[in-house]
């Protein structure tokens, strides 16, 4: 490639392979280097090595001495040790046997005729585990002294250091940004001023990333402008600044807050060294757990109302003595009900709970963040009893988790419920559209209603992956309302934060541009001109259509995130994290403090707070990794599954095409797997489009196979041993996560293609009649499937102002006319009377929350009129569990008589 040639695109399934794909990489060489060995050709080999020649650089292992030995041998055209030092590093990789033996490879041969000993030599020979990490030097140095400067680096290791890491050196800021993409042991950055702008390699795959940075010439490639870089694609990484010039006025400069600490030249590098191993150990200590650790080996009498504690009740007993076996003698000396001798109180933390909790909201981007114990289900309540009084009003996604739904009814507040769009042919809904939304505050504002509207509610990354442009919602409700509080259920999407990919689809990630921006002085100049076009007194209509721009002198920016930690990190079932970056948080403070006390137990799981400490630190230390190989799995799914003959025929994982309107793709991104599909198309799709997929998501659709979603889970857990969570109609959905391997996929392609082939044998076995009623089953599913019913509005005895554009309504108050037994009736589903009082009257009045599971959102709430589309729904449905309803006695209606009772002056009550 000449050095003008643009380089090829990376697809978007080898950029995000993660480490399974470096692995792949290694194993290619392997097999290149057994053809060559046999007397076959070795181009296949050459240029697997030329390309993982680039690519290496960037990892401290194999390092500079053992790729330069692939090299020697290749070049010297001797196959077998190619193919013998090509093996052994492939085995290391794999068993990750290097990391406790960080350092260049010996390349000694011991004189008996052996492959030299590639694997480093242990340092030390401690016998405790050491996690290992790399840290990369970038450096204005030739190349040519990199071997020695990596060598000074290594001399400075000590056996008491509870770390041990390898260097890696690059020479350029491209350079530098592909390591930290690329490699997700990097855990520190060390920037010595005098490096180059571009690569010394004609290929590099992430220029146009670098480009859209706005790096583009050698006055770009200063210390600060690559600080700054990588702290946005990773700002978990330590960055240390090494300068030759006034350290202490850069020292002074706000903008290298963004460096750990800053040096002078290299009189300090031992001081150096122990920063890097503190930084580590500051995102290694778990306050809680570690104190934890220490008080279960402590000898405790407990006078305490917990017997379980220390275990004697379970291990001196013959009856239960096999629980204590089955979990271990660790989890009963670590239990207690004492908040002292080392530990906290969750309820009101000022200790290690508080320390943990701190360290939580460095990780997440938050001002603090509250540990609960008994899910993202209290999370959301919390949030919306702290933050929503009675009379507030509350725009929330109608398909929201119940949880919101019950918080309404708890604080009092008014739900004014908005649609997602449907996705009627999966019997799912999507995302709310941000033009419902605006519509929502523009019809608040005109009823001179605004002033009550507190909040939007909405959920991000939905169940079924749907992802908002977070960004885009938020600036443009704040230009209608500055001062309104978000609220982002984000249960699914908690390890977005460590994607550089997805994080701008959080909440606290777009919280973190728009404060950026605040800051930047063009923004007012923004809003002016925008101010300008739309004139003094804009129609609705064109504040619709116009992507607004909020005043950042007038927003109040109050972002509150909730996350199920359990879902997407190493927590136990039911730990939650709620998150909060409120400017005004200071006036809200003391009602948390009640939420805190309503919810939490007095009693909470020690191990359970526990592994949210620990579950921060890793993904702090190896999130960025984990999450890639998560995107990875889940692309590596998607290929087999859709792209397999016989699987596709009966199953298929539907793309972004299928699951947002082509009208919220505005970059036009169709599919991971599109043929034109490439980390840049994907990255353009998380920019621009309103709505994109969590690609870790996956809705699999068994419909096609003659299977309905509840019936296919079943037998993949009965007959399989595959669990997965959630159905619909026609599918199942799949989700990748941070335990996941490339062992489970094979497993699960393994499966499906079982299943097709008994599908596709049971239809040659069923002859004509057979194959009639299997198309006419694939009909019912996938053809014959019900409108997916809207909400319709609550009773004007439940509203405030029944004559308002706005449809919000007195949730709670609908909710406590179920508890009076004799305002309330009971009419069966099929009785023609529901019929009757469709057409004539008195309205049907739901009297409690009915949610069907699948689809999993309320169809009637506490206070809902009933219409006509509900009714035909709930008769189509054909599952099992429906919550809030029992058909032996039909659906809970308020009387129309209590109806009339509540019924203002001027309401009409039916």
């Amino acid at each position: 490639m000449s050095k003008d040639a643009k380089p090829a695109q990376k697809r978007i399934d080898q950029f995000l392979s993660g480490p399974g794909g470096r692995a792949d990489d290694w194993r290619d060489l392997v097999e290149g280097a057994k053809v060559w060995a046999r007397g076959g050709d070795r181009a296949g080999y050459d240029a697997t090595l030329a390309d993982l020649s680039v690519t290496e650089e960037f990892h401290g292992y194999p390092g500079l001495q053992l790729m330069a030995a692939l090299k020697e041998a290749a070049a010297a055209g001797d196959a077998g040790t190619s193919l013998s030092l090509a093996t052994r590093i492939t085995q290391a990789l794999t068993t990750r046997s290097f990391r406790q033996h960080a350092g260049d490879g010996s390349l000694k041969d011991d004189g008996d005729g052996e492959a030299p000993e590639l694997l480093p030599q242990t340092f030390g020979q401690q016998a405790a585990h050491r996690p290992y990490f790399e840290t990369l030097i970038v450096t204005g140095l030739s190349s040519s002294d990199w071997p020695a400067l990596a060598t000074e680096w290594r001399k400075l290791r000590r056996p008491v250091d509870a770390f041990v890491y390898e260097p890696v050196i690059v020479g350029s800021l491209e350079d530098a940004f592909c390591a930290v993409m690329l490699n997700p042991n990097i855990a520190a950055v060390i920037i010595n001023e005098g490096f180059a702008l571009r690569s010394r390699h004609n290929s590099v795959a992430l220029r146009p990333m670098m480009t859209a940075s706005g790096i583009n010439d050698e006055s770009d490639a200063s210390a600060l402008r690559l600080a700054h870089v990588i702290n946005r694609v990773r700002p978990e990484l330590d960055l240390y600044l090494m300068s030759n010039r006034d350290v202490e006025t850069m020292a002074g400069n706000p903008d290298a807050n963004v460096f750990r600490r800053i040096f002078y030249s290299i009189e300090e590098l031992l001081e150096l060294h122990l920063c890097i191993l503190e930084g580590i150990q500051d995102r290694f200590d778990t306050p809680f757990f570690d104190n934890l650790k220490k008080y279960a080996q402590r000898p405790i009498g407990t006078f305490h109302a917990l017997p379980i504690a220390r275990g004697k009740s379970i291990f001196k007993s013959d009856w239960i003595r096999d629980m204590g076996e089955f979990y271990g003698l660790n989890l009963f000396l670590a239990e207690s009900s004492a908040t002292t001798g080392g530990l906290d109180s969750l309820l009101e933390p000022t200790g290690n709970i508080k320390k943990a909790q701190d360290k939580a909201a460095r990780a997440l981007g938050a001002d603090r963040v509250f540990f609960v114990t008994n899910g993202t289900s209290t999370s959301n309540k919390m949030a919306v009893q702290a933050l929503l009084g009675p009379g507030d009003i509350a725009i929330v996604d109608r398909n929201c988790h119940k949880s919101h739904h019950y918080g309404m009814v708890l604080s009092g507040a008014q739900p004014l419920y908005v649609e997602a769009f449907p996705m009627t042919e999966y019997s799912m809904y999507g995302a709310v559209p941000l033009k419902t939304i605006k519509q929502a505050l523009l019809g608040a504002k005109a009823d001179g209603r605004l002033d009550r509207v507190k909040m939007l509610d909405l959920t991000n990354c939905t169940f079924d992956g749907h992802i908002y442009n977070t960004r885009r919602v938020m600036d443009e409700c704040l230009a209608i309302k500055p001062d309104l509080i978000f609220l982002w259920d984000e249960a699914w999407f908690g390890f977005a934060r460590f994607s550089p990919f997805l994080r701008r689809r959080t909440g606290l990630g777009a919280a973190a541009a728009i404060e950026a921006w605040m800051h930047d002085p063009k923004s007012v100049a923004a809003y002016e001109k925008q101010q300008a076009e739309l004139g003094k007194n804009p129609s609705d209509e064109l504040l619709l259509k116009t992507r607004l721009i909020p005043d950042p002198r007038q927003i109040r920016l109050r972002v509150y995130q909730t996350n199920s930690t359990h879902k997407s990190m190493s927590a136990l079932r039911q730990g939650s994290m709620l998150a909060v970056k409120d400017v005004d948080f200071h006036t809200v403070e003391q009602q948390f403090k009640e939420a805190v006390f309503t919810h939490a137990s007095t009693s909470p799981n020690q191990q359970l707070i526990a592994s949210l400490d620990v579950s921060r630190r890793q993904m702090e230390l190896e999130g960025y990794g984990l999450v890639a190989n998560a995107i990875a799995i889940a692309i590596a799914i998607r290929k087999a599954v859709n792209n397999n003959p016989l699987i596709s025929k009966y199953f298929r994982i539907l793309g972004a095409d299928a699951m947002v309107p082509a009208q919220y793709r505005q970059s036009g991104f169709t599919d991971h797997l599109a043929p034109d599909a490439n980390w840049a198309t994907a990255l353009k799709s998380l920019d621009d489009d309103e709505f994109c997929l969590d690609p870790t998501r996956m809705t699999l659709v068994c419909g096609m196979a003659g299977y309905d979603g509840t019936q296919f889970k079943g037998i993949l857990s009965n007959d399989y041993n595959i669990q997965i969570n959630k159905t619909s109609r026609n599918s199942v959905l799949i989700q990748s996560n941070i335990n996941n391997t490339r062992s489970d996929v094979a497993h699960l392609v393994r499966v499906l293609a079982e299943i097709a082939g008994e599908v596709d044998r049971g239809l040659t076995r069923g002859g004509a009649n057979g194959r009639k009623s299997f198309e006419a089953r694939v009909k019912s599913l996938m053809t014959d499937v019900p409108d997916l019913p809207n909400f319709s509005r609550f009773h004007d005895s439940y509203r405030g102002d029944a004559g308002a554009k706005t449809n919000e309504g007195d949730i709670r108050s609908g909710f406590f006319a179920a508890y009076n037994a004799a305002g309330c009736e009971f009419i069966r589903l099929g009785d023609a009377e529901i019929d009757r009082r469709l057409k004539e009257g008195p309205e049907l009045v739901s009297a409690n929350f009915v949610i069907p599971y699948p689809p999993g959102f309320p169809i009637m709430v506490p206070g809902q009129v009933i219409t006509q589309e509900t009714i035909d729904f709930m008769r189509k449905l054909d599952v099992k569990e429906i919550h809030g309803y029992d058909a032996k006695e039909g659906l809970k209606l308020v009387r129309a008589e209590a109806l009339a009772k509540r019924a203002k002056p001027g309401q009409r009550a039916a």
